[in-house]
């Protein structure tokens, strides 16, 4: 699979780590910064960038890292079409895909470490949206109300 992922100064170990994890596993990863942890920046910045390589077709879905993972996530769901959530356990990680379509995974990377986030990692890309009616109505209805507030 064609991930992103992008992280802040505070996830960059973490994405690092992730970026040769994933690398190794057989996806194509792309690694859309920061490059460096000793120079602070702002997670807003990377949550658009991981966005729009998803909303762009340059990557099947993203991995987004900052502190607590909660700012790099509501700064991408600013964005129309973009569905990212906090996962910080497998159900969430593959259920919120499976159920929801989550399209971008956000990660603390002072809230997990190494081993869990692979974990994380591998339920959200091995996921597949299910195809059920009341999923598929339930989606609608998220689609909905984001089209009432654009």
């Amino acid at each position: 699979m064609k991930i992103a992922l992008a992280s802040d100064h505070a996830g960059y170990s973490l994405k690092q780590h992730l970026v040769d994890y994933l690398d190794k596993q057989g996806h194509e990863v792309i690694d859309l910064g920061v490059d460096t942890a000793d120079v602070p920046s702002d997670y807003p910045d990377v949550a658009e960038k991981i966005s729009l390589a998803v909303l762009e077709g340059r990557a099947e879905r993203g991995l987004l890292l900052c502190g607590s993972g909660v700012g790099a996530c509501i700064a991408a769901n600013k964005i129309p079409g973009i569905y990212a959530a906090v996962c910080h356990d497998t159900y969430s990680a593959h259920q919120g895909v499976e159920h929801d379509r989550m399209n971008i995974m956000c990660i603390g990377a002072r809230v997990i470490g190494p081993a869990m986030a692979e974990e994380l990692a591998q339920a959200f890309l091995n996921a597949v949206p299910s195809d059920e009616e009341r999923h598929r109505r339930r989606f609608g209805k998220v689609q909905a109300i984001e089209k009432r507030h654009r």
